[in-house]
């Protein structure tokens, strides 16, 4: 493969509200293709469905940043808590991954999920009674972000005054943008998430209570499953991935129904089609784009097209999900779509999981918003509405207009 890489225009407004234009062409020239991805790092993006489905599950592609030969990529973790950072299972292989993931996959079985459902219903109508009688409201701000993060944090027994702090930590820690973030601020951010996460272990370990922590520490002190380091990066990991994404999927999703008044109408006029909608809206502009990083451990062939050892891969699950030799009709937002098979979530080992959860809360969000929100319109033209800068796709803000007194829950 002999093309120069093709940048990725983060600093470009236009391609941040509407990345699919480029991501199209990447897909028309080919199966994999050299781009330029935030920091000036070059990668091999997967471009299409089929592609990315096999790549997902290739044990030659790694998750652990430590395979890159780019270095870049390492230097952009904590220096001083490096290891900690790399004891996660988003970025471990097997067997670590294995054992990792089992330690809380239990907290996330569709039963206990299931459980949920009332609290998530109560807290999601706690938060709209809050704008309901105003008429207007930041979607983000007032539903989408407070809502999975006070879901999490109750399932791993975090107080939720708490959730401001690791969200401004988090922030820092996970900026993406053109230029390399200062490793000062990642530096200062981790500093101050792992000692706050080292006060709740300290906390918990005085007084376990009925939460996920309190069974995590269990197994760091009794069963001697998890190093401290991994117990600090699976809190670490838990308390970000439990809301980063969700926070995208319920934002974006209202959005997408208000740029699509005809969907909008049907949903409501038929709120059996959620489940559905919430698949079609993580095909269709999912939380996570342009896609999943990997690393290649060896040469690999992908669709072709050699890949050599250390290179940064991604699999582009935005690139995929509208690829019309999987989907008809791609670029449109069909709610009643059948056949969805996306790569939203991941494939293979790393699937999501967290992904019951952020089904769930996404339908009641906007279910409730739907329901609760009449007149519903953006309260800004569309073009005015900014969009997360790479990696992480969804607005962050969503200012909205509707009937002032709304609906009652």
């Amino acid at each position: 493969m002999t093309e120069q890489p093709v940048p990725l225009p983060y600093a470009d407004p236009a391609f941040l509200a509407d990345p699919f234009p480029l991501y199209r062409r990447l897909r028309e020239d080919g199966p994999v293709r050299r781009v330029v991805i935030a920091g000036g790092v070059e990668a091999w993006i997967v471009t299409r469905h089929e592609d990315g489905l096999a790549a997902l599950s290739d044990p030659r592609l790694s998750s652990d940043v430590r395979d890159a030969s780019d270095s870049r990529l390492l230097g952009r973790l904590p220096a001083t808590e490096r290891a900690s950072m790399l004891s996660n299972m988003l970025r471990s292989d097997p067997p670590d991954h294995t054992r990792l993931r089992r330690l809380v996959s239990k907290a996330f079985t569709a039963r206990r999920v299931a459980e949920l459902r009332p609290r998530i219903l109560s807290v999601t109508d706690r938060l709209l009674d809050a704008v309901v009688p105003a008429g207007h409201a930041d979607l983000v701000a007032d539903l989408a972000l407070p809502l999975p993060v006070t879901v999490i944090s109750e399932l791993l027994g975090v107080p939720v005054d708490d959730r401001h702090d690791f969200q401004r930590w988090t922030d820092s820690m996970l900026v993406r943008s053109v230029e390399p973030p200062d490793p000062a601020v990642v530096n200062e951010a981790w500093q101050h998430m792992r000692a706050y996460v080292s006060e709740l272990v300290h906390a918990k370990r005085a007084r376990p209570g009925d939460d996920l922590l309190s069974d995590l520490i269990a197994a760091r002190d009794e069963e001697q499953q998890l190093s401290e380091d991994e117990l600090i990066a699976m809190v670490f990991l838990l308390l970000v991935a439990g809301y980063v994404t969700t926070v995208n999927l319920i934002g974006g999703g209202v959005a997408m129904l208000l740029a699509h008044p005809d969907q909008l109408d049907l949903l409501r006029s038929d709120p059996e089609l959620l489940p559905g909608a919430i698949e079609e809206f993580l095909r269709y502009d999912g939380p996570v784009s342009p896609g999943i990083a990997r690393f290649a451990r060896e040469d690999v062939e992908i669709a072709g097209v050699r890949v050599p050892r250390g290179a940064t891969v991604l699999i582009g699950s935005a690139l995929a999900d509208r690829d019309p030799a999987r989907f008809p009709d791609p670029d449109r937002l069909d709610i009643t779509r059948q056949d969805n098979a996306h790569l939203a979530f991941g494939h293979g080992l790393h699937y999501c999981l967290g992904a019951p959860l952020a089904r769930l809360e996404g339908q009641i969000a906007i279910g409730a918003v739907l329901r609760r929100l009449p007149g519903l319109a953006l309260a800004v033209p569309p073009d005015q509405i900014r969009w997360r800068p790479g990696g992480l796709r969804g607005p962050e803000s969503l200012p909205v207009t509707f009937t002032p007194g709304g609906v009652e829950p």
